[in-house]
Order: structure tokens, then sequence, then C-alpha cells
């Protein structure tokens, strides 16, 4: 039983693990189970180029992005599970949380978050009555979101990245999921407003 499993492995899911992950050594979250499917093939950031986004050298590609974030979660936090080769077929409510049907294997959750892109090729069955056009994209490109407030679709199943009704940009899709990450963080947290920063040593 994990106490929080992220698919996908994109911007939004990497950067929620990375966030959850940081906060190992808060008494609320050090013995949580954490685990992310990993999902990368359908990803936006295997064709992407950045130029734009504070912090990356210009001429970043997508593709070393999600290798090298793949190790800096790995190195970092290898409490997380990142679980590889797999594909998510379903999603189903349980009396404790969620359960999550793989091509390969089952999993239960307490928390679910939903990362994966915002294409009408998303199919994980149990997500369907959420599913609607995405409200900040062309009409054309045929893209969809999975109805929430505050990336929260309903107690305990987040949604984050594109698919939770933001604009395709790195930058928001990584604040999405750490945004999801800080909320599960308060709650673990009983409530209490909850962040994670690492600092300087002098």
């Amino acid at each position: 039983m994990y106490d929080a499993l992220i698919i996908g492995g994109g911007a939004a899911g990497m950067s929620c693990a990375l966030v959850l992950g940081s906060a190992k050594n808060k008494a609320f979250a050090k013995n949580k189970s954490v685990g992310i499917i990993m999902h990368q093939k359908s990803s936006h950031l295997q064709t992407a180029l950045f130029n734009n986004v504070l912090g990356l050298a210009p001429g970043t590609t997508g593709a070393s992005i999600l290798e090298s974030g793949t190790e800096q979660l790995k190195e970092l936090y290898p409490q997380i599970d990142q679980i590889e080769h797999e594909k998510v077929l379903e999603i189903t409510k349980t009396e404790h949380g969620y359960t999550v049907s793989t091509n390969k294997n089952t999993y239960e959750t307490k928390i679910a978050v939903i990362a994966v892109g915002y294409t009408n090729l998303m199919t994980i069955e149990g997500l369907e009555s959420y599913i609607a056009p995405h409200p900040r994209s062309a009409i054309e490109k045929d893209r969809i979101w999975l109805k929430n407030t505050d990336h929260l679709i309903e107690e305990n199943l987040y949604v984050a990245g594109t698919l939770a009704g933001w604009r395709s940009q790195f930058a928001i899709a990584s604040g999405s999921g750490a945004q999801v990450a800080t909320d599960i963080l308060t709650l673990w947290n009983d409530g209490k407003h909850t962040k994670v920063h690492d600092k300087l040593e002098f």
C-alpha cells in the first residue's frame, strides 16, 4: 500500500515526486511510501527544446530533462519507488484509497496523482466521468482536462500539469506538480500549510 502514487513521469509527475521526496526528514513524511509510474513515452518533453525557462541553459532538450530528472530522483531520494516500463490501464476507488492497474501489475494507494499528458489519447479507465474539453487550449487541438478544483478531483485523487487544465509550458507543469506535492504534505501534516526548502549552510 502506497501513501501516494504518481502516474506519469513528465514535468508535473517528476516535480511532484521530487518535492515529496525532499520531505524525507520531516516527522510527518519520513515513513510515507511514495511511488511514481514513469509512463514517459508520450510525454511532450520528448520533443521539447527550452530557451525560455529560468534556470535551464538555452538549448536544453526535454529528452535530456527526462533522463536527468530520473537520475536526480534516484540519487537524491531513493526511497521513491520508480516503476518503469508499465502503462496504467485503470484506476478504481476503494474503501482505503485507489487501486491502480497497469499492463503488468496492480498497486494499492491511499492517494493517487494523475500527471499524464492532456491529449485525447489518454485512456485510463475509471476517469471518464471527469474528462472535458481543455479550457486553455485551442479547440481544434482536441485537448482534454480532468475536472478539478485546485488540482483535487475528489478526495485523495489529484491531477497535475496540463491535464489539470493548465497551459502547456514546462514551468507551469512543473509548478503544478510541486503544488500538488505541497498539498499532499499539508494533508500529511494535519492540515498545517507545508512547503520544503533546502538552504545553504554558512
